[in-house]
C-alpha cells in the first residue's frame, strides 16, 4: 500500500506537487486511516499562509525542504490498527493532512474521542490533535458530513470570537447607548466571517457590517446576518467617529491600514485570517490598537476553565445546530457542496481557492483517490 500526498511550496503557495511513497509498517499502538473525504476552503489557505508562525506545518512534517502539507477538517476510516481501543472500520472526524491516508497514535482515549500521541504533535495545541469518533460524538449526524467537514470548526472559532468579544464587554465600545459598536467584518463572504456575522446579529447595541468585494455583495446580502453589507472602497459611508471593531478575515494589509487610520475610536483589532493571501502585510506601526492575531484554542482553554468542558461542548452543540439549519435550508442554502476526487481534481480546486476564485455559495468537498 501506499499514500499519497499534497504537498505546496511554503513561501509560493501556487506551487504544488503530488508524492506518492509506500506505507510503512504499523508500530504498536499505532492506526492508519484512510481519508475520507476532506473540505478545502479559504480556512485552509489561513493555516498555510501563517503555515509557520502558528505552526501548521508542524502538524504532518515532510521530508521535502521547503515543502508542507496543508492540514484540513474531514473524515476516515480506520483501515489498519495496532491499537487495542481502536478498531477497525470506526470512522473518524478531526484534523487531517491533504493525502490519502495518515497515520495516528490514539492516546487519552474516551468513549467520544481520543488525541494524537504522535512524539512531533506533543507540543502542539490539543485541540487540533483530537479526533472525534462518530459513533458517539453529539454533532455528527450522517447525512450532513459535508456541512460539518466546510463548516464546523470555521463556526466553532466565529462563535469563539462572538465569545471572546462579549466575554471581555466588548473593551467598552458597545457601553455608548447613542449609537451602536460597528463590527466591521473583512472577507464577508467567507464561511467564518458570516458564522461569526450570525452569532453577532443577535446582540443588541451591535451593528454588523460586512467588507466584500463588488462581486459578493449580492450574496453577502441575501445571507440577512449584516446589517449592512459594504464594498471595499466604501468606507467613507461609515462615519469615522463611529466606535467599532476589526475582525479581520481577509489579511489585507492595505485595508487593515486604512481601516486603523480612518476610525479615530476603533476599540479592538483582530487578525482571524488571510484568505488575500497576496496582500498579506505586517500590522506593525499602525495607529489605533495593536492588531492581535485570536487564536481560538485559548477562548476555548479560558472556558473549559470557566464552564467545564461538558457545559462548554453543550453549548456548543446547541449553537451548531440553530446554525446548520440555517445553512442547509432546503429552500434557500446558504452553502451548496461540491464533491471532487483525485489529484487533478483536487489542485485545480486548491488553485481557485487560493485564487479566491470560489462562488461563496459552493463548498469544495474533496477527496485524493479517483475511488470513493
Amino acid at each position: 500500500m501506499s499514500t499519497t500526498r499534497f504537498l505546496v511550496q511554503k513561501d509560493q503557495l501556487s506551487r504544488f506537487e503530488w508524492v506518492t511513497e509506500p506505507d510503512v509498517p504499523l508500530q504498536d499502538g499505532d492506526v492508519r486511516v484512510q481519508i475520507d473525504r476532506f473540505a478545502l476552503t479559504s480556512n485552509n489557505i489561513t493555516y498555510a499562509a501563517f503555515g509557520d508562525a502558528m505552526n501548521y506545518w508542524s502538524f504532518f512534517p515532510v521530508s521535502q525542504e521547503g515543502r508542507g502539507v496543508i492540514p484540513v477538517w474531514g473524515f476516515g476510516d480506520v483501515v489498519q490498527s495496532s491499537h487495542p481501543g481502536v478498531a477497525v472500520g470506526e470512522r473518524l472526524y478531526g484534523y487531517f493532512p491533504m493525502a490519502s491516508s495518515v497515520v495516528l497514535t490514539p492516546t487519552r482515549l474516551s468513549p467520544t474521542s481520543f488525541s494524537d500521541g504522535a512524539p512531533h504533535r506533543a507540543a502542539l495545541h490539543g485541540v487540533y490533535n483530537q479526533y472525534m469518533r462518530c459513533s458517539a460524538d453529539p454533532f455528527y449526524t450522517a447525512s450532513t458530513e459535508d456541512a460539518q467537514a466546510l463548516l464546523r470548526p470555521l463556526f466553532i472559532t466565529s462563535w469563539l470570537i462572538d465569545d471572546f468579544l462579549a466575554d471581555n464587554a466588548f473593551f467598552g465600545a458597545a457601553a455608548d447607548s447613542n449609537r451602536p459598536a460597528v463590527m466591521l467584518l473583512s472577507s464577508a463572504s467567507s464561511k467564518t466571517a458570516y458564522g461569526t456575522a450570525f452569532q453577532l446579529a443577535r446582540r443588541e447595541g451591535i451593528e454588523v457590517v460586512g467588507l466584500t468585494s463588488a462581486a459578493h455583495v449580492d450574496f453577502c446580502q441575501s445571507l440577512g446576518c449584516y446589517h449592512r453589507v459594504l464594498r471595499y472602497d466604501q468606507l467613507d459611508q461609515l462615519d469615522a467617529a463611529t466606535p467599532c471593531f476589526y475582525i479581520d478575515f481577509a489579511g489585507n494589509a492595505g485595508l487593515r491600514e486604512t481601516i486603523h487610520t480612518r476610525f479615530t475610536r476603533l476599540a479592538y483589532s483582530c487578525s482571524i485570517g488571510g484568505t488575500h493571501v497576496e496582500q498579506l502585510g505586517s500590522a506593525k506601526n499602525l495607529p489605533g490598537p495593536r492588531a492581535t492575531l485570536f487564536f481560538a484554542p485559548a477562548q476555548i482553554k479560558k472556558r473549559q476553565t470557566d464552564w467545564g468542558s461538558q457545559a462548554l461542548g453543550a453549548r456548543l452543540v446547541q449553537a451548531w445546530q440553530q446554525f446548520l439549519a440555517r445553512v442547509c435550508d432546503p429552500v434557500a442554502p446558504w452553502l451548496v457542496p461540491e464533491h471532487h476526487a483525485g489529484p487533478l481534481a483536487v489542485g485545480k480546486a486548491y488553485q481557485q481557492v487560493l485564487g479566491g476564485h470560489v462562488d461563496p455559495q459552493k463548498g469544495h468537498i474533496l477527496l485524493v483517490t479517483d475511488s470513493a
